[in-house]
């Protein structure tokens, strides 16, 4: 192993000579796999562009998932955000039943941003981390009691450029879970919990079989029961919906629940059904969980869960508070009705973005949840594949598109200079959101979509980038990045694969 940017003291506390160790076996061991499951993305790509569609599959034999651990049985709030120093104390202060850390979406993955985030999460867990604001003039510290403590690391597609495995990048997947899984099991199963993680991007039950074998290798590796290590699995692609149960399966000896990743999945919905005119979406500001489709998946969701016996997670609350009181109203309102939803509809836990959407989060759930889980909700609604495909009414409008350019520009500039979660219009976005503004504009470029007569073209969108104020710290940069991947052919996948080039 050879680690690019070694001058941080620090990490040879971190990256031991056994941690390095392991990394490089969980390197050579599944990388091959991981590289083939991704080519197979591209075939199932192929045909989907050829007009193949997905099916839903039944299975009617009995089984059930393992058993959930005690610290995953109330996961009614769980706070999801990056893994900066600050925001590991005040989420796990929050009062939430659990902390989503994100090594993923929520965080730009700057070699300082990754390696700070395992030290801060090392430090929370050993009980010594600690913070002091200058500007606020304040100190940071754990509570007594604390959330359970999830982390997300990144995504199949990504690579770890700071490190060399044989010559060549590690998988930052790999990576992110390998160091803090090898350097916090011991002492997170002491503070009577363990290592628990959300993964992020699957598409199929393959990908999940590939985490469950990894997560199988790493208890052997170490001694520790299969079943060590819990996971629950983000269905956000439209492909892994049609796959829940067969997901379920292929991991039940280490996941507890399934999780509704809403933004990530509408950016799915559009990327895989990219040159269909069948499949074009309206405004983002109409596609909500009222949407057919949406809902639909929220149903087969939680049903599937909940008949085999794993939890049911609802979505991301995207929403902040506001300073602006009128503002704040209405979006803790929105936050309200929208767990309420959730709640409603049988899940047995949400996520939210900020501590302060906690109480109407919270309130909303004690509508209908009695007990820590609605595992006794078994509503079947007979969801069918058509359900799943079906696209939302709504409009396409300028404003619709201008939000969409103005949201891509600042969040790949924010993400570029190392911040993944940026606060836009009284709403956290990340890079799903993001993705979605940057697909949304290529499908409406590609299928020459008008608005009032006007077709969406680059005069079209470059007058709306004249007219934005908004100042930019890498607006060379963006600029090249925005054009190339809206105007070109073969969309990119994932625009963190093309910007990573950008940041160090």
């Amino acid at each position: 192993m050879e680690i690019l940017n070694a001058k941080d003291p620090r990490l040879s506390k971190l990256l031991t000579d056994d941690v390095c160790v392991f990394l490089t076996d969980l390197h050579n061991t599944f990388n091959p796999s991981i590289i083939s499951l991704l080519e197979t993305r591209k075939e199932i790509q192929i045909e989907i562009d050829n007009g193949k569609l997905p099916t839903l599959l039944k299975n009617n034999k009995s089984w059930t998932v393992g058993s959930i651990p005690e610290p995953l049985l109330n996961r009614t709030i769980e706070i999801t955000g990056p893994v900066s120093r600050k925001m590991v104390i005040n989420a796990l202060n929050s009062g939430a039943n659990c902390f989503m850390a994100d090594f993923e979406d929520a965080s730009s993955p700057t070699w300082s941003n990754m390696i700070n985030g395992q030290i801060n999460l090392r430090d929370a867990i050993n009980k010594t981390i600690s913070f002091y604001d200058q500007q606020k003039n304040k100190s940071y510290k754990l509570n007594e009691e604390t959330a359970t403590l999830m982390v997300r690391p990144r995504g199949l597609h990504m690579i770890e450029k700071n490190v060399k495995i044989k010559g060549g990048m590690m998988r930052a997947s790999l990576f992110d879970f390998g160091v803090y899984f090898a350097t916090n099991f011991q002492q997170l199963i002491e503070n009577g919990a363990g290592p628990y993680f959300y993964i992020p991007k699957l598409e199929n039950h393959n990908e999940a079989k590939l985490w469950d074998d990894i997560f199988k290798f790493s208890e052997h590796y170490f001694g520790l029961n299969i079943g060590t290590i819990k996971a629950t699995v983000l269905i956000e692609h439209i492909l892994a919906a049609f796959q829940m149960e067969e997901i379920l399966f292929s991991m039940k000896d280490h996941i507890v629940g399934l999780n509704c990743g809403r933004w990530d999945y509408i950016f799915s919905f559009i990327k895989k059904f990219k040159y269909n005119p069948n499949f074009i979406l309206p405004n983002r500001s109409q596609i909500t969980m009222s949407s057919h489709f949406m809902s639909s998946y929220v149903k087969l969701l939680t049903y599937t869960c909940h008949k085999r016996g794993a939890y049911a997670m609802g979505g991301m609350a995207a929403q902040i508070p506001s300073k602006d009181f009128e503002i704040n109203k209405k979006n803790l309102d929105k936050v309200y009705h929208d767990k309420l939803s959730e709640a409603k509809s049988g899940m047995d836990g949400t996520w939210i973005a900020h501590p302060k959407l906690l109480e109407n989060a919270l309130k909303a759930f004690n509508e209908y949840k009695t007990e820590n889980n609605q595992l006794h909700r078994l509503d079947d609604y007979n969801i069918i594949s058509e359900d799943l495909l079906e696209v939302p009414q709504g409009e396409i409008t300028f404003d619709g598109v201008k939000d969409n350019v103005i949201t891509f520009l600042q969040y790949l500039d924010a993400w570029i200079s190392g911040k993944g979660c940026v606060a836009l219009n009284n709403k956290m976005e990340d890079a799903a959101t993001a993705e979605i503004s940057r697909m949304q504009l290529w499908q409406w470029i590609y299928h020459e979509i008008k608005i009032n007569d006007v077709i969406i073209d680059s005069t079209y969108i470059n007058k709306i980038i004249e007219e934005d104020k908004t100042e930019y710290k890498n607006k060379e940069i963006i600029m090249k990045l925005f054009n190339r991947f809206i105007y070109e052919e073969q969309p990119q996948e994932f625009l963190t694969t093309r910007s990573y080039q950008f940041i160090n």
